[in-house]
Protein backbone atom coordinates (compact mmCIF):
# COMPACT_ATOMS: atom_id res chain seq x y z
CA UNK A 1 0.00 0.00 0.00
CA UNK A 2 1.61 3.67 -0.98
CA UNK A 3 0.67 5.79 2.41
CA UNK A 4 0.02 9.06 1.51
CA UNK A 5 -1.07 12.66 3.28
CA UNK A 6 -2.89 15.56 1.74
CA UNK A 7 -0.62 17.93 3.69
CA UNK A 8 2.77 16.38 1.70
CA UNK A 9 1.32 15.21 -1.47
CA UNK A 10 3.17 16.44 -4.63
CA UNK A 11 1.17 17.08 -8.22
CA UNK A 12 2.56 14.07 -9.47
CA UNK A 13 1.43 12.16 -6.56
CA UNK A 14 -1.95 13.39 -6.78
CA UNK A 15 -2.79 12.48 -10.25
CA UNK A 16 -1.60 8.67 -9.81
CA UNK A 17 -4.48 8.66 -7.43
CA UNK A 18 -7.01 8.89 -9.80
CA UNK A 19 -8.84 6.51 -12.01
CA UNK A 20 -10.58 8.73 -15.24
CA UNK A 21 -14.00 7.81 -14.88
CA UNK A 22 -15.79 7.33 -18.80
CA UNK A 23 -18.59 4.73 -17.50
CA UNK A 24 -21.74 6.72 -18.31
CA UNK A 25 -23.90 4.22 -20.63
CA UNK A 26 -24.25 7.42 -23.39
CA UNK A 27 -20.35 7.74 -23.66
CA UNK A 28 -19.81 7.81 -27.50
CA UNK A 29 -16.12 6.29 -28.89
CA UNK A 30 -15.18 9.93 -29.36
CA UNK A 31 -16.21 11.00 -26.27
CA UNK A 32 -14.12 7.87 -24.73
CA UNK A 33 -10.81 8.83 -27.09
CA UNK A 34 -11.26 12.29 -25.82
CA UNK A 35 -10.93 10.88 -22.12
CA UNK A 36 -8.56 8.88 -22.70
CA UNK A 37 -6.50 12.53 -23.97
CA UNK A 38 -7.41 13.81 -20.87
CA UNK A 39 -6.35 11.27 -18.98
CA UNK A 40 -2.84 10.97 -21.06
CA UNK A 41 -2.47 14.94 -20.80
CA UNK A 42 -3.09 14.58 -16.90
CA UNK A 43 -0.90 11.58 -16.70
CA UNK A 44 -3.56 10.06 -14.45
CA UNK A 45 -3.27 6.46 -13.11
CA UNK A 46 -5.47 5.20 -15.01
CA UNK A 47 -8.93 4.94 -17.33
CA UNK A 48 -11.85 3.05 -16.23
CA UNK A 49 -13.95 2.02 -19.26
CA UNK A 50 -16.83 0.19 -20.42
CA UNK A 51 -16.06 -3.40 -21.82
CA UNK A 52 -16.75 -2.74 -25.00
CA UNK A 53 -14.02 0.39 -25.13
CA UNK A 54 -11.03 -1.65 -23.38
CA UNK A 55 -9.51 -2.13 -26.74
CA UNK A 56 -10.43 1.36 -27.82
CA UNK A 57 -8.62 2.98 -24.80
CA UNK A 58 -5.35 0.57 -25.12
CA UNK A 59 -4.94 1.25 -28.21
CA UNK A 60 -5.44 5.39 -27.80
CA UNK A 61 -3.14 5.01 -24.51
CA UNK A 62 -0.20 2.59 -25.83
CA UNK A 63 3.04 3.67 -25.14
CA UNK A 64 1.48 5.43 -22.31
CA UNK A 65 1.81 6.16 -18.53
CA UNK A 66 -1.59 5.56 -17.66
CA UNK A 67 -3.18 2.17 -17.23
CA UNK A 68 -6.49 1.07 -18.52
CA UNK A 69 -9.21 -0.75 -16.66
CA UNK A 70 -12.63 -1.22 -17.13
CA UNK A 71 -15.35 -3.24 -15.17
CA UNK A 72 -16.17 -6.59 -14.20
CA UNK A 73 -20.37 -7.33 -13.60
CA UNK A 74 -21.13 -3.96 -13.27
CA UNK A 75 -22.96 -2.13 -12.08
CA UNK A 76 -25.09 -4.54 -10.20
CA UNK A 77 -22.71 -7.52 -9.33
CA UNK A 78 -25.52 -10.35 -10.17
CA UNK A 79 -23.74 -12.41 -12.79
CA UNK A 80 -23.22 -15.95 -12.63
CA UNK A 81 -19.36 -16.19 -11.82
CA UNK A 82 -18.42 -18.04 -14.69
CA UNK A 83 -20.21 -14.49 -16.69
CA UNK A 84 -17.74 -12.60 -14.31
CA UNK A 85 -14.96 -15.03 -14.88
CA UNK A 86 -15.26 -14.46 -19.06
CA UNK A 87 -15.56 -10.90 -18.70
CA UNK A 88 -12.40 -10.38 -17.18
CA UNK A 89 -10.70 -13.03 -19.71
CA UNK A 90 -11.95 -10.96 -22.46
CA UNK A 91 -11.30 -7.41 -20.89
CA UNK A 92 -7.98 -9.00 -20.38
CA UNK A 93 -7.16 -10.37 -23.85
CA UNK A 94 -8.57 -6.44 -24.90
CA UNK A 95 -5.89 -5.00 -23.25
CA UNK A 96 -7.40 -4.21 -19.61
CA UNK A 97 -4.92 -4.27 -17.09
CA UNK A 98 -6.96 -3.55 -13.76
CA UNK A 99 -10.71 -4.95 -13.33
CA UNK A 100 -13.46 -3.19 -11.53
CA UNK A 101 -15.50 -5.98 -9.72
CA UNK A 102 -18.54 -5.76 -8.66
CA UNK A 103 -19.08 -7.77 -5.56
CA UNK A 104 -22.68 -10.17 -5.27
CA UNK A 105 -24.32 -7.46 -3.05
CA UNK A 106 -27.61 -9.93 -2.52
CA UNK A 107 -25.11 -12.79 -2.03
CA UNK A 108 -23.06 -11.19 0.70
CA UNK A 109 -26.30 -9.79 2.08
CA UNK A 110 -27.75 -13.09 2.45
CA UNK A 111 -24.66 -14.74 4.76
CA UNK A 112 -23.12 -16.87 1.52
CA UNK A 113 -19.85 -15.57 2.26
CA UNK A 114 -18.07 -18.62 0.55
CA UNK A 115 -19.82 -17.88 -2.36
CA UNK A 116 -19.11 -14.71 -2.16
CA UNK A 117 -15.44 -15.86 -1.22
CA UNK A 118 -14.80 -17.86 -4.43
CA UNK A 119 -16.27 -15.97 -6.73
CA UNK A 120 -13.88 -13.11 -6.34
CA UNK A 121 -11.24 -15.58 -6.03
CA UNK A 122 -12.27 -16.30 -9.47
CA UNK A 123 -11.74 -13.60 -10.66
CA UNK A 124 -8.87 -12.52 -9.02
CA UNK A 125 -7.11 -15.92 -10.18
CA UNK A 126 -7.67 -14.86 -14.19
CA UNK A 127 -6.45 -10.95 -13.51
CA UNK A 128 -3.17 -12.14 -11.41
CA UNK A 129 -2.42 -14.95 -14.13
CA UNK A 130 -2.09 -11.81 -16.79
CA UNK A 131 -1.01 -9.59 -14.00
CA UNK A 132 -3.38 -7.09 -13.52
CA UNK A 133 -5.22 -5.93 -10.65
CA UNK A 134 -8.82 -6.22 -9.16
CA UNK A 135 -10.36 -3.94 -7.23
CA UNK A 136 -13.58 -5.46 -5.60
CA UNK A 137 -16.55 -2.94 -5.60
CA UNK A 138 -18.88 -3.31 -2.69
CA UNK A 139 -21.39 -0.38 -3.62
CA UNK A 140 -21.97 0.85 0.43
CA UNK A 141 -25.36 2.28 -0.12
CA UNK A 142 -26.60 -1.26 0.45
CA UNK A 143 -24.73 -2.45 2.95
CA UNK A 144 -24.45 -2.39 6.76
CA UNK A 145 -20.88 -2.01 8.25
CA UNK A 146 -21.09 -5.29 9.22
CA UNK A 147 -21.24 -6.45 5.78
CA UNK A 148 -19.07 -3.98 4.72
CA UNK A 149 -16.49 -5.43 7.27
CA UNK A 150 -16.86 -9.05 5.91
CA UNK A 151 -17.32 -7.45 2.09
CA UNK A 152 -13.39 -6.60 3.09
CA UNK A 153 -12.55 -9.90 4.62
CA UNK A 154 -13.96 -11.68 2.08
CA UNK A 155 -11.94 -9.56 -0.67
CA UNK A 156 -8.53 -9.86 1.15
CA UNK A 157 -8.73 -13.89 1.60
CA UNK A 158 -9.84 -13.89 -2.12
CA UNK A 159 -6.25 -12.17 -2.82
CA UNK A 160 -7.85 -8.82 -4.52
CA UNK A 161 -5.98 -5.98 -4.95
CA UNK A 162 -8.58 -3.15 -3.69
CA UNK A 163 -11.57 -2.75 -1.93
CA UNK A 164 -13.81 0.11 -3.20
CA UNK A 165 -16.43 1.85 -2.12
CA UNK A 166 -19.27 2.12 -5.04
CA UNK A 167 -20.20 2.22 -8.43
CA UNK A 168 -21.45 5.20 -9.15
CA UNK A 169 -24.90 3.93 -9.82
CA UNK A 170 -26.00 3.71 -6.24
CA UNK A 171 -28.46 6.19 -4.75
CA UNK A 172 -25.15 7.33 -2.62
CA UNK A 173 -21.17 7.01 -2.78
CA UNK A 174 -17.92 7.47 -1.13
CA UNK A 175 -17.80 8.69 2.10
CA UNK A 176 -14.65 8.89 4.93
CA UNK A 177 -16.61 7.38 7.28
CA UNK A 178 -16.68 4.21 4.89
CA UNK A 179 -13.22 4.64 3.52
CA UNK A 180 -12.21 4.48 6.96
CA UNK A 181 -14.00 1.33 7.90
CA UNK A 182 -12.54 -0.25 5.28
CA UNK A 183 -8.75 0.93 5.46
CA UNK A 184 -9.07 -0.67 8.88
CA UNK A 185 -10.47 -3.92 8.12
CA UNK A 186 -7.73 -4.82 5.51
CA UNK A 187 -4.29 -5.42 5.92
CA UNK A 188 -1.88 -2.83 4.73
CA UNK A 189 -1.20 -5.42 1.21
CA UNK A 190 -4.48 -4.40 0.40
CA UNK A 191 -5.29 -1.16 -1.34
CA UNK A 192 -8.73 1.23 -1.17
CA UNK A 193 -10.76 2.82 -3.51
CA UNK A 194 -13.24 5.70 -2.77
CA UNK A 195 -15.46 6.11 -5.96
CA UNK A 196 -19.01 8.09 -6.84
CA UNK A 197 -19.44 11.49 -5.70
CA UNK A 198 -15.84 12.52 -5.16
CA UNK A 199 -15.69 15.61 -7.41
CA UNK A 200 -13.66 18.18 -5.91
CA UNK A 201 -9.74 18.74 -4.61
CA UNK A 202 -10.71 18.81 -0.68
CA UNK A 203 -13.04 16.00 -1.16
CA UNK A 204 -10.42 14.22 -2.97
CA UNK A 205 -8.01 15.17 -0.14
CA UNK A 206 -10.35 14.39 2.67
CA UNK A 207 -10.49 10.50 0.66
CA UNK A 208 -6.91 10.23 0.83
CA UNK A 209 -6.09 11.06 4.38
CA UNK A 210 -8.90 8.58 5.51
CA UNK A 211 -6.86 6.24 3.77
CA UNK A 212 -7.70 5.81 -0.22
CA UNK A 213 -5.08 5.94 -2.37
CA UNK A 214 -7.55 5.39 -5.55
CA UNK A 215 -10.26 7.94 -6.71
CA UNK A 216 -12.38 7.05 -9.05
CA UNK A 217 -13.12 10.33 -10.70
CA UNK A 218 -15.52 11.80 -13.78
CA UNK A 219 -14.01 15.89 -12.77
CA UNK A 220 -10.21 14.21 -13.18
CA UNK A 221 -9.36 18.44 -14.85
CA UNK A 222 -10.87 20.25 -12.37
CA UNK A 223 -9.24 18.60 -9.43
CA UNK A 224 -5.65 18.78 -10.90
CA UNK A 225 -6.10 22.32 -12.16
CA UNK A 226 -7.06 23.17 -9.04
CA UNK A 227 -4.17 21.91 -6.92
CA UNK A 228 -2.15 23.43 -8.99
CA UNK A 229 -3.96 26.66 -8.62
CA UNK A 230 -3.24 26.02 -5.12
CA UNK A 231 -0.13 25.29 -5.30
CA UNK A 232 0.95 28.08 -7.51
CA UNK A 233 -0.74 31.24 -5.38
CA UNK A 234 1.54 29.70 -2.46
Amino acid sequence: MVALNSKTITYEQLAKTIDHSLLKPELTAQEVIAGCTLANSYHVASVCVKPCHVKLAAGELKGSDVRVGTVIGFPHGSSATAIKVAEARQALQDGAVELDMVINIGELRSGHDDGVRDEIKAVVEVAHAQGAWVKVIFENAYLSDEEKIRACHLSEEAGADFVKTSTGFAPSGATVEDVRLMRAHVSPSVQVKAAHGVRTLDAVLAMIDAGATRIGATATAAILDEFSRRANSV
